[in-house]
């Protein structure tokens, strides 16, 4: 039997991912919680309650209790990180372990101390917190304590976080809150405003999914969709098409683009040549986007590559830490 003294939580605002040294990655569940208001009691966490996102009556709530990377609900946080803990170490729950969370690299002093409470209310030892850009980096790959430079553009649901690391820390980084979620609400503000058709944030998401692309396709995709008409009130059906998606989610990518370049402009020249010749990675669900790497490689002139199992990236990195901790602990935690 082995007693799992070590837990690595990427704690997202879309997904969270929970990983274990001994076993990898235990657990991969989207960030939402279902409360029943009336007894104020929790009724799923997880797939779950994403399953009722857009469905419930007005007894049930449904909390993403993470915004833009960060707690915006302390109660609810800690209630499913609980919830994450309890998962992964089913056995003993005498045994309280040590937490690695990742945070934005971009985080207040304040968010990160509200991440280590909610840590330590939800039954664990110690929790340390590290930066997801270091995070997604060692996860990717990436040997960042090398002299050389590496940039690594993570995008999230809340967050997307760019950053250039040499010798195992950040030389410059920028956090911009505008990544999944945001490509999400640009995509419904869209459609209603060419069809006049009001979708849910759920229908949104699997439209990026399924036909969301960063240029645009030789053979367009399509998908029928539905949703209710803002003229009529009724029900509705159309097709829409993966040229609309581009041009709905480019001011977005344009945004993300930005904060690339800003970066690159503060990098030291060495680091900056390279970049140039490393190419840059991608990590996070965002890199999961069709074409992405082609559409940054196109704006900014440097070749792009998208990270292996992108979405896995930071809690692969907090596994990495968590099992080298004494190396880590002076390089990039911050300890309460």
């Amino acid at each position: 039997m082995i007693f799992i003294k070590k837990i690595g939580i990427d704690l997202g605002t879309c997904n969270s991912v929970v990983f274990t040294p001994q076993k990898g990655v235990v657990l991969q569940e989207p960030s939402v919680v279902a409360i029943a208001l009336n007894e104020n009691r929790i009724l799923a966490v997880g797939q779950g309650a994403k399953e009722m996102t857009g469905r419930t009556p007005d007894t049930i709530r449904i909390y993403r209790p993470l915004r833009e990377g960060v707690i915006a609900d302390y109660r609810i946080t800690e209630a499913m990180l609980r919830y994450f803990i309890r998962k992964a170490v089913k056995t003993f729950w005498f045994l309280k372990p040590e937490l690695l969370i990742g945070v934005p690299a971009g985080i207040t002093s304040t968010e990160k101390r509200a991440v280590i409470e909610a840590g330590m209310a939800a039954g664990a030892k110690a929790v340390y917190v590290a930066k997801e850009p270091i995070l997604a980096a060692i996860g990717a790959g990436i040997p960042i304590n090398s002299c050389s430079g590496h940039m690594i553009i993570d995008i999230g649901g809340g967050t997307s976080e760019v950053a250039v690391i040499s010798l195992g820390g950040i030389v410059t980084c920028y956090s911009l809150r505008v990544a999944g979620d945001k490509m999400d609400q640009a995509i419904s503000d869209y459609i209603k405003k060419k069809y006049n058709l009001a979708i849910g944030e759920q229908t949104a998401e699997e439209i990026k999914i399924k036909i969301g692309t960063a240029l645009p396709d030789k053979e367009e995709k399509e998908i029928e969709i539905r949703g209710r008409d803002l003229i009529s009130g009724l029900p509705q059906n159309i097709k829409i098409n993966s040229r609309e998606i581009c041009e709905a989610i480019s001011d977005r990518l344009v945004e993300i683009i930005q904060v690339v370049k800003a970066v690159l402009r503060e990098t030291p020249p060495e680091l900056s040549a390279d970049i140039m010749d490393k190419g840059m990675i991608i990590s996070g669900g965002g890199a999961l986007l069709r074409n992405i790497d082609g559409f940054i490689t196109q704006a900014i002139g440097v070749p792009c590559f998208i990270a292996e199992e992108p979405l896995l990236c930071v809690a692969k990195g907090t596994g990495v830490v968590l099992e080298n901790l004494d190396v880590y602990k002076k390089s990039i935690m911050i300890k309460k």
